[in-house]
């Protein structure tokens, strides 16, 4: 090859190889690490939420612009429990957030998350406290979250093993579906698909057209669809509706009302079920029968059968036999006016936990 020739190649290739390096340090310093992990800081610390990584986003440019996350560790603020460890995350980000536009994520992914359910429930109790007056908004996800190999634990107990969470893109007035599918430890599956149109009018958040299927093993599907709306903290309604269908024991009416709370009285959940030999009409504050349902489902002192308390309620209950997951319930009957402890015929201990 002629020397000119040679010359003009390796000169074509070097300022190449310079322009390519100069475009890759102009895009790092355009996705400093320490800019967004900050930002993502910032944004955990308006939902109450302390975000910790084990070392700053690392920025990637290929095949699209994303932050790798490490080490990720949330909490409640004040708290020392984690509600979510993950070992890695991936935030794919648009060219425009890359050159100073407003901060926006096409899609979320995140590997091996373990969430503590009490974590959860603390956060979500505070979430209750707050300053209703704050306008929800409706974060944008052009192409969705996707989450592995995740599990759902109560301090050292494994409730869901093998979770899958997938959802589709998240914008106001366009439906978001949402599918999760899980493992109970004694390997019976479940599923989950949501279906919902979120809008924003005034100060409130409304969800549309909700529809949700769920099913445990082969022998438990529910089915409701209906309308809510969230106005922040317990400023909540909504209406649903549909069947509970279960094999060893027939297809049961659904309908579930959520009240807001006001002056005299907390959020208050109405559920009413019917079917075959079991019946329901209660009224029931969802922040106390979540602490009902973790006592109950919490590992006693002694191996020896216990007595298991009734939900906090007002109405009416007559079971004749229901499983609910690990909780065996046979001949029980309720009645209560919410002035005194409700009474029963008599309640079947927590059955251990055995495939559906």
């Amino acid at each position: 090859m002629p020397h000119g020739w040679r010359r003009l190649l390796i000169a074509t290739g070097t300022v190449l190889l310079a322009a390519l390096l100069v475009s890759a340090v102009t895009v790092y310093l355009l996705l400093r690490p320490d800019r967004f992990t900050a930002l993502l800081q910032d944004q955990a610390q308006k939902a109450g939420l302390t975000l910790n990584l084990a070392s700053p986003a690392s920025p990637t440019l290929f095949p699209r612009p994303a932050l790798e996350l490490s080490g990720i560790t949330l909490s409640a603020d004040g708290t020392d429990t984690p509600l979510l460890l993950a070992a890695r995350g991936r935030l794919t980000l648009p060219w425009r957030t890359v050159f100073g536009g407003p901060p926006a994520i096409t899609q979320m992914e995140v590997d091996a998350p373990r969430v503590d359910l009490d974590a959860l429930q603390a956060w979500l109790t505070a979430l209750h406290l707050q300053n209703s007056t704050v306008a929800p908004t409706i974060p944008r996800i052009d192409t969705g979250i996707r989450i592995e190999h995740g599990s759902f634990v109560r301090g050292d107990r494994v409730l869901l093993n093998n979770v899958m969470l997938v959802t589709g893109s998240l914008a106001p007035d366009e439906p978001f579906p949402l599918d999760l599918s899980a493992t109970t430890p004694s390997g019976a599956p479940l599923q989950l698909r949501l279906v919902a149109t979120p809008h924003l009018r005034g100060n409130a958040l409304l969800l549309d057209n909700i529809e949700i299927h769920a099913a445990q093993g082969h022998g438990t599907t529910l089915g409701l669809t209906g309308n809510a709306r969230w106005h922040g903290a317990a400023d909540a309604a909504a209406q649903l509706g549909g069947k509970l269908d279960q094999a060893d024991s027939g297809s049961y009416t659904v309908a579930l009302t959520l009240a807001p709370a006001d002056q005299t009285q907390p959020l208050l959940l109405h559920l009413r079920l019917d079917g075959p030999g079991n019946h329901a009409d209660l009224r029931l504050p969802p922040l106390a029968l979540a602490r009902w349902w973790n006592g109950l489902n919490a590992p006693g002192e002694s191996s020896g059968p216990t007595q298991p308390s009734v939900p906090p309620a007002s109405g009416s209950l007559q079971v004749a036999k229901w499983q609910l997951g690990s909780v065996s319930i046979e001949g029980l009957s309720v009645q209560s006016d919410g002035e005194g402890p409700a009474t029963s015929a008599s309640v079947s201990a927590p059955a251990t936990d055995t495939p559906q």
